[in-house]
């Protein structure tokens, strides 16, 4: 190891030596500056080895005595250059206000030498002709002089502004008072109170950048003083006393921005536009325009007059609440006050936005501000006085009210649509379009949310449909009697469905919900009175007859609600609205209504099927209207009900089938009475055949009294009154294939029957006149030609009992080959049967002609 090296080095070094520029470093850090100083107060042959000798404070002592020194020497001078600066700032203010008074005496000056040469330039050119004939040189001196002096103007007004403002900051940061900003305010005027509102502005603006303090933060600054050694911190014992400057000057804006207010309101009553401009602008930098715009919407004339008359009740009268709750009555419009509310809207609206584009450089978000009012505030507390009102009515009066009204305010909306509001004569912008839109949904979303609406449809028309049918069902649940076999399936659930109805109507008359209105129209549309006892109705055979002119009533007010439904719900809802609609009429007209009058018929073609006496056929002329029915709701649904649920495929393919199932089981049962009303009549004809006298055709000539039989008589009459009510039961084809298949069962009876008799000759002519009479009765019904042509067939067994052996033999002639009859044609079987039941048939001739078949 070098000894002198070692020996050159103090035993206790000198401690560090530093300066201002270590402090005034950015990444100086008072605990590294620490370390720093304890790290070189240990000498370097103590700071490591293997054994460490005890704890030696001495070095540290004398480390932090030679730095304090330091710093108190550091200090003082940083004392004396914050005083040199704040010196040379007092010097540079005070040359600052010395050269603006002189820059304002050279403009004076110069405005004076300006005038001066302008004077003397216009009595030249009009004492000299010579100064005429050289104005371009000329003129464009003087142009230079005036964009020089314009400039110069500019500066100095700038130069004044900047003295002006730096005048009010010492005057509100030195002693908290803005003397010089409240007398221009005192000045009064327009331009004075704006002039006032910018200088307060770029007040507030320098209020944030030199007094921090105000405003709860130092402005991103580092804010710190040094120590003057008696540890008060502050840099200058004798500072000016400081002030709260944002306290003051909002205090000053709040009182500016009043006077503004009442600026704007006084000129808006003198219709000053342009001053409304001026104070909006301003106003829009205090707040975003909110004060004013909530000045000039809430003292607007239409909302004081509007508030003192929405406390009036809406007008109670009959005239015009009894028909909007009657379902027969044509829907009414819009309820009279909210009418005159929205006509009056519509006025004010247009007036007011071209008084908003002139007053407000806004005017976009003033309107917006005053459409939102107008509707949240007047149009809504009316819109529900009118709406609670009708609910007080009935559940139909509350839906064609609700119905009225949004129709009436979205036409409302078309109109000022159209009319373009602060765009007009052009459309109005799409802003406003959207605000506008917006409003009216927001208005009825309360009444339409979820299924609250369709709810409300569903349960008014129930009610109006368990009314009408309230008889109907009443008088069928007295005559039901269960039936047996086929049809006993297809009646159950129609049981249940009119059981249901019936109660569902006395329960909802019971209802302590149900308004006095509603109960009353219920009652009138079933047809009852209040007093009645409802269990104990009197009821007529049409009261349990179906009625088309109630189907259509029924129609008609599905049709209201279908329309009500599209205009108030939505396209994506509008299927499934559509299926409950259709499940409504699938289950009150088809199964309670429809489908109950065929099980009655039904019923009571089974108790007629094998019938002793004459059976009554009255109750099939129930038939006609039930397939009337039919049609009309088929074509209903088809047209109307899965049209306008084609959006949805999945909806409409299930309400697709659901009406296909319905209407085959009406067809079912349709079909099913019109079959047993044939065996009805086949039973008879065939029980009152099986009574006819084997001597009725074998009388002898001073017994006979008529060429007809008292049989046959009695069967065609019979079958006059069943055609009757065939024929008002079914038409068209339908009436064909009834008949025909009536008539081929009736053809079968009686050419059987004739085989069964012996005819003498007078006989004969019986035989002919019961078919003669048989067959015009035949021949009134609407027939298919083969059954026609079969029918006629019969007069000529007639003419086979009355003929001679020769006319027998030409008859044989034309026979059908086989054991079958053909295209009118008898068979040789039944030639035979019938000629051999002729009392001269063991005769030689008819014998022989016999034998030759």
């Amino acid at each position: 190891m070098d000894r002198t090296s070692i020996g050159a080095k103090s035993l206790f070094p000198k401690g560090p030596s530093f300066t201002l520029e270590n402090f005034s470093n950015k990444d100086f850090i008072v605990r590294d500056f620490v370390d720093s100083l304890a790290e070189s107060a240990v000498p370097i042959n103590r700071r490591s080895g293997p054994a460490q000798p005890a704890f030696d404070a001495k070095p540290l002592i004398r480390t932090f005595e030679n730095a304090l020194s330091q710093l108190a020497i550091l200090g003082d001078e940083l004392q004396e250059k914050e005083s040199e600066l704040l010196s040379q700032v007092r010097r540079a203010e005070v040359q600052h206000d010395q050269t603006l008074d002189t820059l304002g005496r050279k403009l004076d000056q110069s405005m004076s030498s300006f005038e001066a040469l302008d004077g003397t330039v216009a009595s030249t050119k009009t004492n000299n002709y010579e100064t005429q004939t050289k104005p371009d040189g000329e003129g464009n001196v003087a142009v230079q002089i005036g964009e020089k002096l314009e400039d110069l103007d500019r500066k100095r007004r700038r130069a004044q502004d900047a003295q002006f403002l730096i005048q009010c900051w010492s005057e509100v940061s030195d002693s908290g008072l803005l003397a010089s900003l409240e007398d221009i305010r005192r000045q009064g005027g327009a331009e004075n109170k704006i002039r006032c509102a910018v200088i307060a502005r770029q007040l507030m603006r320098i209020s944030q950048q030199l007094d921090p303090a105000s405003w709860g933060h130092a402005n991103g600054h580092r804010v710190s003083s040094v120590s003057n050694g008696n540890g008060n911190g502050s840099g200058n014992g004798n500072g000016p006393k400081t002030h709260n400057t944002r306290e003051i000057l909002e205090k000053f804006c709040e009182s500016l921005e009043q006077d503004l207010l009442q600026q704007f309101n006084n000129s808006y009553r003198k219709q000053n536009f342009d001053d409304m401009m001026e104070c909006a602008k301003v106003l829009y930098d205090f707040n975003g325009g909110a004060s004013v715009i909530a000045t000039f919407v809430n003292q607007h004339q239409f909302f004081i007059d509007r508030d003192q008359l929405m406390n009036d009740e809406v007008i109670s009268d009959k005239d015009i609440w009894e028909p909007i709750a009657d379902p027969d009555a044509t829907p009414p419009g819009v309820e009279a006050s909210l009418q005159s509310l929205i006509d009056e809207v519509k006025i004010v609206m247009q007036e007011e936005s071209f008084i908003i584009k002139r007053a407000f450089p806004y005017y976009e978000t003033v309107l917006t501000k005053f459409i939102q009012r107008v509707f949240q505030q007047s149009i809504q507390q009316r819109l529900e006085k009118v709406l609670d009102k009708a609910d007080t009515i009935s559940s139909l009066a509350f839906l064609r009210s609700l119905h009225a009204s949004r129709s009436y305010i979205s036409s409302l909306i078309e109109d000022l649509k159209t009319h373009g509001l602060t765009e007009h004569p052009e459309p109005c912008s799409g802003q406003i379009a959207q605000t506008l839109d917006q409003q009216v949904d927001e208005l009825f979303v309360p009444y339409l949310v979820g299924n609250l609406y369709i709810e409300r449809e569903k349960k008014s028309i129930e009610e109006m449909y368990s009314s009408l049918l309230f008889k109907f069902t009443m008088y069928h649940s007295r005559k039901k009697k269960a039936p047996t076999g086929f049809m006993a399936s297809l009646a159950q659930q129609g049981t249940q469905l009119m059981a249901s109805a019936k109660d569902a109507y006395l329960e909802r008359l019971e209802s302590s919900d149900l308004t006095p209105t509603q109960k009353a129209t219920m009652l009138r549309v079933a047809g009852i009175a209040e007093k009645d006892n409802k269990n104990e109705i009197e009821l007529s055979e049409d009261d349990g007859t179906l009625s088309v002119a109630n189907a259509k009533r029924m129609l008609k007010w599905l049709a209201e609600s279908v329309q009500r439904t599209l205009e108030l719900g939505t396209a994506v809802e509008a299927p499934k609205e559509m299926n409950v609609f259709m499940n409504l009429l699938l289950s009150n007209m088809g199964q309670v209504y429809v489908q109950t009058a065929l099980d009655a018929a039904h019923v009571q073609a089974t108790i007629l099927e094998n019938s002793k006496t004459e059976p009554d056929m009255s109750y099939m002329p129930a038939i006609r209207p039930a397939v009337t029915i039919s049609a009309i709701m088929d074509r209903f649904i088809s047209t109307v009900l899965i049209r306008l649920a084609e959006s949805n495929t999945t909806v409409r393919k299930s309400m697709e089938a659901q009406k296909k199932m319905a209407i085959d089981n009406i067809e079912k049962k349709t079909n099913a009475v019109m079959k047993i009303s044939i065996d009805v009549v086949v039973n008879f004809v065939a029980k009152t055949l099986s009574g006819q006298k084997k001597q009725d055709f074998r009388p002898k000539d001073v017994e006979l009294e008529s060429l007809q039989t008292p049989t046959c008589l009695a069967i065609c009459n019979f079958l006059g009154r069943a055609e009757k009510h065939a024929s008002a039961a079914v038409d068209g084809q339908n009436a064909e294939k009834f008949f025909s298949e009536l008539a081929t069962e009736l053809h079968r009876l009686l050419f059987d029957h004739f085989k069964k008799f012996q005819v003498n000759a007078t006989g004969g002519l019986m035989v002919t006149q019961d078919i003669a009479k048989y067959v015009s009765v035949v021949r009134d019904w609407p027939l298919a030609k083969d059954i026609s042509l079969a029918f006629e067939l019969l007069t000529e067994i007639g003419s086979l009992f009355i003929v001679g052996s020769e006319a027998l033999r030409e008859k044989s002639r034309g026979l059908a080959p086989g054991q079958m009859g053909s295209r009118g044609k008898l068979s040789k079987a039944d030639f035979q049967a019938f000629v051999q039941r002729r009392d001269d048939a063991s005769s030689v001739g008819i014998r022989s002609m016999l034998a030759g078949l």
